[in-house]
């Protein structure tokens, strides 16, 4: 009966073991299975499980440090003890195994159970399901992946910040079998490309080498050809039969069995050459598979994969610029003993909250060598600062250490002995906090980050400067230090950066407080513990009504105009754009708007609106405002019922029903034929309708998320500066992280469809 259990049918033919985890093709291969060994030996292990289980006592309250041997001495005096397991790690539990159930319910029985003068919490054992982990393989020297939780107890034991940051650095970087393996996997490259290219180098770069390690990086590999190109060339040369007694060099070269006789590496393209790699991968190194060509990254290369230790990797033929990129940070993290716990806690930090990491096919996310620029580009700008420029080490190289790659000056002193040392005496503490300080109100769209110069430069001052560059602007502009026309950072787009910012004022905010600088002296998470988890570090608390805030730029009014036509003109400009908002939510977006949503009351409602600076819906107006209203006549109700429409302001209270800001690119690449024939705005509202249809065309009971958004005129049109709108959203509170997903999406989708709104009604 228990065997027909373990199985389940497969929805295309077929069956398969749940116990084992093995499928098969047919009935009589189930059978065959069901009778083998390896079924046969996991069902007598689950039996003996079930039946230690059934027998079986937990045990707790006992005094931490109490002995195995006292608690089976005090469970004897029922029956024979058969085991006692004590829980490794805090020591507070135990598991007691006992003879057989009669003892377990004589034990049970007895209402109250102490030992040493402390009562004991005696109850049956927790049944859980078996379980079968399949056996790791010998030989595999990968670090077991160390999960959030126990990074959390880890780092909690630590002494302070400081301390924490150090050990952050122990538990992620490699452990002395993966860096031998690592070797071991570049040696035997080496042997096999030589066989098939003389004089050719493997060289590895990136984390594996340039001290930023992290334990299961990919193997980032570079075969230097140059010696195979000028072999070649020499080979060809002394083609012709040479005079008596003259040599020929490496007569293999020229044969036809050689790999070398149906290529000329001078002259092939890259793909070509790339091909040539991954035949060579395939065939001739043991325990190599998944082999890709990748001829259209930015750096060609050929991906694979090592199954024995479970590394991934990829070679390149044509990035020299990478090797010097890797002595840069390895001369940095040698130079400064703050720089290699500052890059592990910011990379950790970035890709719990989903900023950072390096997905196949690439993607708007930062990747690690990109936030190991960040990390040296701020320590550049400390006072004093902790690293210096590239353009003073470039001053500082020697006539010997001269060096040009692919055109551009990679000179820089090789022993990090000659760096001039820091006068900086910052802790990790106080510098993990400023980095956050300083990127949270960093302009990353209007500036270029130049290591070189250690300081940002703006878009104006950069173009002047650099008229011939071919750098690619963007959202976020992260200079390369040696290669200048390289944006390390041009696929992250908008939506990341800004991102990217506000979970840098999150931080830098956390930071500040206490829970951050201190050890909590009653158990709870501080320092980098609540820094790591996703999220804001403060998303347990509700979150405060400032925290969701757009800014919107309005047309300014006509320089010609009195002051108080031009009061007027920013009122109208004002009304026109807050129905725009309102247009754009409720057609676009598919939004519902209601004066009094589900659980809203309307007490609660009105003091939202005040905390936002607005008048309660229903109070009159003061005659003072009244009167200050003459250049314009009062906004009307709008259709998308605004909940209280003033002079001031306008809120209103919005239902999301659908995941719209899920998928849209998707959506917009299946209705690529519509997009010849409709506007930005009705191709928008096409796609929020897709979405909706796809999630079901009936409206679910209750809405995805409920929120209010208040509408304000900035301080700019007062003060004769651009007027702005600014728009406050407070989400339910207990939508409060859920909504943050939804808000970021709306930070470069609402104020470029708005413009675009705006623009259409002119």
């Amino acid at each position: 009966m228990a065997a027909l259990e373990d199985v389940e049918s497969l929805p295309r033919g077929g069956f398969r073991c749940r116990l084992c985890h093995v499928p098969v093709a047919n009935k009589p291969s189930l059978e065959d299975h069901l009778r083998g060994k390896k079924h046969q030996r996991l069902e007598n292990l689950r039996t003996a499980r079930q039946a230690q289980e059934q027998r079986s006592l937990f045990v707790s309250g006992f005094r931490k440090g109490t002995p195995a041997s006292e608690l089976s001495d005090y469970f004897q005096a029922y029956g024979e003890v058969v085991n006692v397991v004590m829980d490794k790690e805090k020591g507070v539990y135990a598991i007691v195994e006992l003879k057989d159930r009669e003892v377990l319910e004589k034990v049970l029985a007895e209402p109250q159970h102490s030992l040493g003068g402390v009562k004991l919490r005696v109850k049956p054992r927790e049944k859980k399901d078996f379980k079968y982990t399949p056996p790791r393989k010998q030989g595999s020297a990968k670090r077991e992946q160390l999960s959030p939780e126990k990074l959390a107890q880890e780092l909690c034991q630590a002494t302070d910040v400081d301390a924490q940051m150090s050990l952050v650095v122990q538990l992620f970087e490699f452990s002395e079998g993966e860096r031998r393996l690592r070797d071991l996997l570049v040696a035997l490259f080496q042997e096999v490309f030589l066989e098939f290219f003389p004089g050719a180098a493997i060289l590895p770069f990136g984390s594996s080498v340039n001290g930023f390690d992290v334990s299961g990086c990919d193997l980032d590999l570079f075969l230097d050809l140059e010696k195979t190109k000028n072999f070649q060339a020499s080979a060809k040369g002394c083609g012709e039969p040479q005079a008596e007694g003259g040599a020929s060099p490496e007569p293999d070269a020229r044969s036809e069995d050689s790999i070398l006789s149906d290529i000329d590496l001078a002259s092939a393209a890259v793909p070509e050459i790339l091909e040539l790699v991954a035949t060579v991968l395939r065939k001739c190194i043991p325990g190599v598979h998944n082999v890709q060509v990748v001829p259209k990254a930015r750096r060609p290369v050929v991906k694979f994969c090592h199954k024995e230790s479970g590394l991934r990797g990829d070679i390149s033929i044509d990035n020299k610029l990478a090797l010097c990129n890797t002595r840069f940070l390895q001369l940095c993290m040698e130079a400064d003993e703050r720089v290699r716990p500052l890059v592990y806690a910011v990379r950790y930090w970035a890709k719990q909250q989903v900023l950072a990491g390096n997905p196949f096919g690439g993607g708007p996310l930062l990747n690690n060598y990109a936030l190991s620029l960040l990390v040296l580009f701020f320590l550049q700008t400390r006072t004093p600062p902790v690293l210096p420029t590239v353009a003073h080490l470039r001053a500082l190289s020697e006539d010997g250490e001269q060096t040009v790659v692919d055109g551009w000056d990679c000179s820089f002193p090789k022993d990090s002995a000659r760096w001039e040392s820091s006068g900086n005496t910052e802790s990790l503490c106080s510098l993990l906090a400023g980095f956050f300080q300083v990127f949270g109100d960093y302009d990353f769209a209007g500036s270029v980050i130049s290591l070189r110069e250690g300081r940002p430069l703006t878009l104006p001052s950069f173009l002047a400067s650099e008229a011939g560059s071919r750098l690619k602007l963007g959202p976020f502009n992260l200079q390369d230090p040696f290669e200048l026309d390289h944006n390390v950072a041009a696929n992250v787009n908008e939506k990341t950066a800004l991102r990217f910012q506000r979970c840098c004022q999150n931080a830098a905010k956390y930071c500040r407080s206490l829970q951050y600088q201190r050890k909590s002296s009653k158990g709870r998470a501080w320092g980098l513990v609540r820094l790591f988890q996703p999220g804001a570090p403060e998303a347990e608390a509700p979150a405060a009504a400032d925290s969701f805030v757009i800014g919107l730029p309005l047309p300014p009014a006509q320089a010609h105009q009195p002051p108080c036509q031009a009061e007027g003109a920013h009122q109208l400009s004002f009304r026109k754009a807050c129905a725009s908002i309102a247009a754009i939510f409720q057609e676009v977006l598919k939004c519902s708007c209601s004066e009094t949503p589900p659980g809203l009351e309307e007490e609660e409602q009105q003091q939202q609106q005040v905390e936002a600076g607005l008048p309660a819906a229903g109070a009159k107006r003061s005659l003072d405002t009244e009167e200050g209203s003459s250049g314009s006549p009062p906004a009307k109700r709008l259709r998308a019922d605004a909940v209280a429409p003033a002079q001031e302001g306008m809120a209103w209270q919005w239902a999301v029903w659908h995941h719209v800001w899920l998928g849209r690119r998707r959506v917009r690449r299946q209705l690529h034929g519509l997009q010849q024939t409709m506007d930005a705005l009705e191709l928008e509202a096409t796609v929020s309708e897709a979405i909706s249809q796809q999630e079901g065309e009936a409206r679910p009971g209750s809405p995805l998320l409920q929120f209010t958004l208040c509408a304000q005129m900035g301080d700019g049109a007062s003060s004769g500066q651009e007027p702005r709108l600014s728009l406050c959203f407070t989400p339910a509170p207990e939508q409060a992280a859920a909504f943050q997903e939804f808000f970021h999406f709306l930070q470069g989708f609402l104020p470029r469809l708005v413009r675009q709104h705006l623009a259409s009604k002119a």
